[in-house]
């Protein structure tokens, strides 16, 4: 019998130690550890069995976003901005050309009617008033001079009269008596024209009077000063235009606020109607207002033909005056305004959110799972926009957790809630307007 000898083979790590672990499997089977069948089969038992669980285990509940339907009244508004202005503003020029002598008033000083605001000199202007009332009295001299003239031929034509009457006509002889004739007609025409030159004068003085007496800018109305645009000294000339002195806003206790409506609202604004607006200098307070009229003519209509074409692609506005009351003095002129104005009251009536009306359970559900964004259907609950007298549905949740669909008819709408009648629906019962994305 043959003795079997077994061979070992041993293998030398880098060190010069020997790899027991592979002296000792040498020759015999590999440990199941070891064998890459196992892992393999490990691995797979495992990805089945968490897919098990997945696929059996109950899907929880879908989270619905409610709002509660609401009854009450809808009041629906036009948004616009503009700018509030004095109610009468007045721009206070000269007439007259020179130098200032004296500012009276400054920026903000209540002024009254009559009161001086500003002096020009009148050093011109009164040597022309002189020489004014020099060429008036020597216009009145010449009338003087041009009646004595008539005056004598007068008398000289009619002596020629009287001893024509009493010679029978002999004596003067005709062309005499013509020429007298004739020259108490020049006499009378140089008397109308001396007359006619007083006048003149009369005119030249009393100009020079007026320009001596706008020489003082007076304030034309009762108010305060905003704006003051000359100083002593500045000189100001008024021969191609009547330069711009001080603005003065009549009063300030009422202003008009002017707003632009677009085209889409202006159908729904009308004279009389009540509004509200802010100003960023009074944050959170609101002012009240009253519409006073609304503008035909469009941004537009003053532009030529030529301009209106190149703004055919702007958007047409409309101007609307509101009256405001500033009794408390807290408003100004300039300051840029938001007024809401109040079109229109629906009356005590059922409200759902706008969200409720565009909510899709399909839809929904798909959009809620791991990656959907929580909260759903509400940031787009403001852009709505529900058709009046439209059929639609909104989705209440029962009890079981499912969703019933009730038919309402719609009404009118401030673009976040909408009228809605129904049979079904009721007043505070909780309607759905989105959902919430799975694990939030």
């Amino acid at each position: 019998m043959s003795e079997t000898i077994a061979t070992t083979t041993t293998t030398t790590t880098p060190d010069g130690d020997t790899d027991i672990e592979t002296y000792l499997d040498a020759g015999g089977p590999k440990k199941w550890y070891r064998r890459k069948r196992v892992w393999l089969g490990l691995l797979l038992l495992i990805a089945l069995a968490a897919l098990t669980y997945t696929c059996t285990r109950d899907a929880p509940p879908p989270d619905y976003i409610t709002a509660e339907v609401e009854q009450r009244s809808l009041d629906l508004t036009v948004t616009a901005t503009g700018a509030l202005r004095p109610t009468n503003q007045v721009e206070v020029g000269s007439e007259v050309s020179g130098k200032i002598d004296r500012i009276m008033v400054d920026v903000n000083d209540q002024v009254a009617r009559g009161q001086i605001l500003a002096v020009i000199n009148t050093d011109v202007i009164d040597d022309q008033i002189t020489q004014g009332r020099a060429n008036l009295d020597a216009a009145r001299a010449q009338v003087a001079q041009a009646q004595a003239t008539l005056d004598a031929d007068i008398a000289q034509l009619r002596r020629l009269q009287d001893v024509q009457r009493l010679s029978g006509g002999r004596v003067p002889a005709q062309a005499e008596l013509e020429q007298a004739e004739a020259s108490v007609r020049r006499g009378q025409a140089s008397v109308a024209a001396a007359r006619a030159n007083v006048v003149a004068s009369q005119a030249q003085l009393s100009t020079a009077q007026t320009n001596r007496n706008r020489a003082v800018v007076r304030s034309p109305v009762s108010g305060v000063v905003l704006a003051r645009q000359v100083e002593p000294g500045q000189t100001v000339a008024a021969s191609f235009n009547t330069p711009t002195l001080f603005v003065i806003a009549e009063n300030l206790s009422t202003m008009q606020l002017r707003v632009d409506l677009d085209e889409a609202d202006v159908g729904q604004v009308d004279p009389g109607q009540r509004a509200t607006f802010t100003v960023d200098a009074y944050p959170g307070r609101r002012f009240p207002a009253t519409v006073e009229r609304v503008d035909l003519g469009s941004n537009t209509t003053a532009l030529g033909q030529q301009a209106q074409a190149q703004a055919s692609q702007q958007v047409v506005s409309y101007e609307a005056r509101l009256n405001v009351t500033n009794t408390e003095g807290l408003l100004r002129p300039g300051m840029t305004a938001t007024a809401t104005i109040a079109t229109q009251s629906t009356g005590r009536a059922m409200l759902v959110p706008n969200g409720a009306l565009r909510f899709e359970p399909e839809a929904e559900e798909e959009e809620g799972g791991m990656f959907g964004q929580q909260n759903f259907g509400l940031e787009e609950e403001s852009e709505a926009t529900i058709g009046v007298g439209s059929r639609q549905q909104v989705h209440v949740v029962e009890a079981d957790g499912s969703l019933r669909a009730i038919e309402v008819v719609t009404g009118q709408s401030d673009g976040r809630m909408t009228v809605v009648t129904s049979a079904e629906l009721e007043p505070g019962m909780n309607v759905v307007t989105g959902l919430r994305a799975a694990g939030q």
